[in-house]
């Protein structure tokens, strides 16, 4: 069976987003000449056009559609690969955990006071991030395992375990007209004129966030143990029937250090703990 080479995959990517040989050639800072044989070799060996060439450039056959999709996604674990193997082979091994902050549950400390104790534990470093941020960051390399919360989250090419579930409140400025209430519906926080925040890339940005709520510009669902965290110029209304979000831990297919297997299992039985103590 063919298979193809990092480099092989890499020159093919550069012409395929460059959808040309000279800007590819230069981008990867070689001759052109050298990289059109390269793609000719490489579209022999695969045994299918992958370009069409015209006057203007190139554009990719269905075949090379399908190729740049699954080469984005090896050379991704490549990279990812060879930054978490730097970081555990350093003199002092590290995991790094990905999250939003305030989003983990009530559980962090607990898991983390936890885990300086479970076998081939190693120090965690947090690196926060924004929405549906957490995948990404794992298949780039930049963090062995996240938790990540909400619906339909983005799990290719990755593992995970689902920790428990959690209600929702409404976050309204302090004099909002439903600031008060002990509790609303659904139907309620959708009917509001006060523009909803989704999270689905509509501004505002997450970071201004916070500040546009207590001005009273915008309102956002959120995780009841979010409401620990919030500003005091803003109020926190349960939300009666809203679904309940899922707390996962995730980390990468690939990656099977005992460092997070361990963590692995000190979260999981800590949130199993919690379970059964509702």
């Amino acid at each position: 069976m063919e298979t193809l080479e990092v480099r092989e995959l890499t020159y093919f990517v550069a012409v395929a987003e460059e959808r040309h040989f000279g800007r590819a050639a230069a981008r990867l800072g070689i001759a052109q000449p050298p990289l059109s044989r390269a793609i000719k070799a490489i579209e022999h060996r695969v045994g299918v056009p992958l370009f069409e060439r015209t006057s203007r450039g190139v554009l990719l056959t269905a075949a090379g559609e399908v190729l740049l999709e699954d080469a984005r996604r090896l050379l991704e674990a490549s990279t990812a690969a060879v930054a978490r193997a730097r970081r555990a082979g350093s003199d002092q091994p590290r995991l790094v955990l990905v999250l939003k902050p305030g989003a983990d549950g009530g559980m962090l400390a607990e898991v983390l006071r936890e885990y300086e104790h479970a076998p081939d534990a190693v120090p965690v470093d947090l690196h926060t991030c924004g929405f549906r941020e957490h995948a990404g960051l794992l298949r780039a390399g930049v963090g062995d395992v996240a938790l990540i919360y909400g619906k339909d989250p983005d799990l290719a090419g990755l593992d995970s375990e689902e920790l428990f579930r959690e209600g929702q409140i409404l976050v309204v400025a302090q004099d909002h007209p439903l600031a008060a209430r002990p509790s609303i519906t659904m139907d309620e926080v959708h009917a509001q004129p006060t523009p909803l925040w989704t999270g689905d890339g509509s501004v505002p940005r997450q970071g201004e966030l916070p500040q546009l709520v207590a001005l009273g510009r915008w309102i956002h669902l959120a995780p009841i143990s979010a409401g620990h965290h919030l500003r005091r110029d803003v109020a926190a209304v349960p939300v009666s029937d809203a679904p309940e979000l899922p707390v996962l831990l995730a980390w990468p297919e690939q990656h099977r250090s005992k460092a997070l297997a361990s963590f692995v299992r000190t979260a999981v039985d800590i949130a199993a703990e919690r379970r059964s103590l509702r």
